[in-house]
């Protein structure tokens, strides 16, 4: 990269900063028409493209492999391409091998891929390096917990969150804790935090638009799970217009549409989200859409572009997949045997819930009955736990529980279970 390279790339930069403002004059020359506005993917790419050359001329170097990695786990966020996840673990591997001692970034880029990949053990093991380095950082100890969430550690997790509850203003650690208290039953105490974090984010200018459309993108799931649809719907929207073709929000625009039976809107957001990642939860909406409006073809092909999506990430077990086979009365004694594999490290609500339903697919429902037990301890508000709790417990005889449940199901969201149980 040459000098003027260089100096172009940090006019690029400037004049992102100050929303495509700036407009550079010479003296001597008149003036010259605005260069095309830099898009936020164009200045990412950019920069990656710069780090990539400063890492290939200095193979040897850590500070810019690391910051390199977390590009790459930026990309990664907004594009959902798994390939720099990999690419992500790669450079900050590399870059730890290079510079062990004080390179945070690199131990933050590395544990941020581990996370995605769904190495939760490892990806654990550097968090807790993180946090030990810097016992002050709030951050890193929500990370801690988050990790230890994913993984069922639940009351080391309960510890670790206590540890940050003062630290509501860090946006480092308010999603993170909102989501502890989701899981714990404390829906709309979730949502009033996540709702200050948007607030505090949505007219930053220094906060991508991609985690602008995150933050609207966690206020619309937990809208939708506390069963106010119309308003996870508007949510999303207001995510889209902060960052147009968002695959993540026209992925929950495509479920949602899906769960109101909206067939053929669930169908056209899902085409928008793969047009720009092919993700497995998408693909299952759009099969089944296609089902439900009578084209066996198409929801077959879908299908099968799902398990292709699924089998091309470096995790063999897919949830979204395993529940679609589950639903559709397919490979089940194969998921079961996933699903005990999988909790053999992480023993999740959902990994317990994953469990139960394919028992109770298998038809072993009292065995199904305990795993739903150890699912539903956490209290967790969710539609499809009270909905898989209550196909069991009917199976089992107990209707009057099972009513309670479905009711709750219904209660959370109606579109979910429309004539389940009847």
């Amino acid at each position: 990269m040459t000098n003027r390279d260089r100096w172009l790339g940090v006019v690029i930069a400037a004049a992102a900063a100050a929303g495509g403002s700036l407009l550079l004059r010479e003296t001597s020359a008149p003036p010259v028409a605005a260069a095309p506005r830099v898009t936020p993917a164009q200045l990412l790419d950019s920069n990656i493209a710069f780090y990539e050359g400063v890492a290939k001329r200095d193979p040897t170097g850590g500070m810019a492999l690391g910051q390199l990695a977390l590009f790459y786990m930026r990309r990664a966020r907004a594009t959902g391409d798994y390939q720099d996840v990999l690419r992500s673990e790669a450079a900050a591997r590399k870059s730890l091998g290079n510079r062990g001692a004080h390179n945070t970034r690199a131990r933050q880029a590395l544990a941020a891929s581990l996370l995605s990949e769904h190495r939760f053990g490892d990806a654990l093991g550097i968090a807790q390096e993180l946090s030990e380095r810097d016992a002050s950082s709030a951050a890193f100890r929500a990370s801690v917990g988050e990790i230890q969430m994913e993984l069922g550690h639940y009351d080391d997790a309960r510890a670790s969150f206590a540890s940050v509850a003062g630290n509501t203003s860090d946006l480092s650690v308010a999603p993170r804790l909102a989501r502890w208290m989701e899981l714990e039953g404390h829906p709309d105490s979730a949502y009033r935090l996540m709702n200050a974090s948007l607030l505090a984010v949505i007219d930053r200018r220094d906060v991508p638009a991609e985690q602008k459309a995150w933050f609207w993108l966690r206020i619309g799931d937990l809208q939708l799970r506390r069963g106010m649809m119309d308003e996870a719907a508007n949510d999303y929207q207001r995510g889209l217009a902060a960052h147009p073709d968002d695959y993540r929000l026209l992925t929950a625009i495509a479920k949602l549409e899906g769960a109101r039976h909206r067939w053929q809107k669930a169908i056209d957001y899902g085409e928008r989200a793969v047009a720009v990642s092919f993700d497995p939860a998408t693909l299952g909406v759009m099969s089944d859409a296609y089902a439900a409006l009578g084209d066996s073809a198409k929801a077959s092909e879908y299908a099968h572009a799902m398990e292709i999506a699924v089998s091309k990430q470096a995790t063999a077990y897919h949830r979204e997949w395993s529940l679609f086979l589950l639903n559709h009365g397919l490979r089940v004694a194969d998921v079961l045997a996933k699903t005990r594999e999988e909790l053999k490290t992480r023993q999740d609500i959902y990994g317990y819930d994953a469990l139960a339903w394919a028992l109770h697919a298998s038809g072993r429902d009292a065995e199904a009955h305990e795993a739903m037990r150890h699912a539903l301890a956490l209290g967790t508000q969710d539609a499809m736990l009270f909905y898989h709790a209550a196909a069991i417990d009917r199976a089992l005889g107990e209707h009057d529980v099972a009513s309670a449940e479905l009711e709750r199901a219904r209660t959370l969201n109606p579109y979910l279970v429309r004539g389940a149980g009847e």
